[in-house]
């Protein structure tokens, strides 16, 4: 692991289990390169927080910002000249082309492209926002420069089914020599992974103590119910937001109907295609588990701390 001819790139969200790799990475005497990919759907308060980081470990956290203007170019030149064929109507045409321009938000633009928002079965965001810009960016061209590269990853097998097979450490799935993908804390429970933070006196990203259970895209669209309920809670222009990049999707998609959260999300909200629109999802974030308007919860004033981990004691 201390050999000079490995460049260990670590992956940071500002979330609890990349900040555990970092603080892991500097334990064991790692000059490594810490890498954001920052997909525009972060909350300010993350922004922050890895400010915070570089001040109080003197690291630099190399910020990678996708751009997908190129590709857009190509889907709009698509519309035209397939889309026609395709069952597209002049009026299609003309309503996505003039729509689909760049916004400089990458997570924004990736759905604009697509015409509609990652799902748990169409999950083509990490893919595109942050594993093909790190490998772009950083990856390929240390490889190209024959260095040997580990991937530091905050994977932990606690943290779902889909996890709970993880490897500690393996040779990259792609195929490129000298690629290897390691997990320092796969087996790790969450317990351990806030005592790295206590051990080396690193707080936790305030959002943890807001409420919020994961770190990243404000909200994911996996994101839980009681999580959106403290979102639209005590960040309601986020919820704001998310209407608004509903809309311009909408635009760019060909039946001109998209939600944030896929249709199913939400049960026996409203009806139809739009049912999951986020503004119906934050209503049904203050119902009970019988679909009841819960009057206490709403009138409940934002607590100091709604850690859901047990950060405020």
């Amino acid at each position: 692991m201390h050999d000079s001819g490995i460049v260990h790139v670590v992956s940071c969200s500002g979330g609890k289990d990349s900040t555990a790799s970092i603080l892991r990475s500097r334990e064991l005497g790692i000059q490594a390169r810490y890498v954001f990919a920052d997909v525009g759907n972060e909350h300010q308060l993350t922004y922050e927080y890895l400010d915070y980081l570089e001040d109080r470990l003197c690291i630099t956290i190399e910020r990678i910002k996708p751009d997908f203007s190129e590709w857009m170019a190509k889907r709009r030149a698509w519309v035209r000249e397939v889309g026609p064929r395709r069952g597209y109507t002049p009026a299609m045409v003309e309503r996505i082309v003039s729509h689909l321009k760049p916004t400089g938000i990458p997570f924004l633009d990736l759905c604009l492209i697509k015409g509609f928002f990652p799902s748990t079965k169409r999950k083509f965001c990490t893919q595109f926002l942050k594993q093909v810009p790190i490998n772009t960016l950083v990856t390929e061209p240390l490889l190209e420069a024959d260095r040997e590269v580990w991937s530091w990853q905050g994977v932990r097998r606690e943290e779902s089914a889909a996890r709970a097979t993880a490897s500690h450490f393996e040779a990259s799935r792609d195929g490129w020599e000298g690629f290897f993908i390691y997990r320092p804390i796969v087996e790790w429970t969450t317990d351990e992974v806030f005592a790295m933070h206590r051990r080396h006196a690193v707080k936790p990203n305030p959002l943890y103590s807001l409420g919020m259970t994961r770190v990243g895209c404000m909200p994911c669209v996996n994101t839980r119910k009681e999580e959106l309920y403290q979102i639209q809670k005590q960040f309601p222009e986020v919820i704001d937001r998310i209407a608004k990049w509903e809309r311009l999707v909408m635009l760019c998609s060909k039946k001109g109907v998209t939600t944030f959260f896929h249709a199913r999300t939400i049960p026996n909200r409203g009806g139809g295609d739009t049912r999951s629109h986020i503004r119906n999802a934050a209503k049904w974030s203050k119902t009970d588990r019988y679909g009841q308007y819960d009057m206490l919860k709403a009138m409940e004033a934002p607590a100091e701390c709604a850690s859901q981990y047990g950060l405020c004691e």
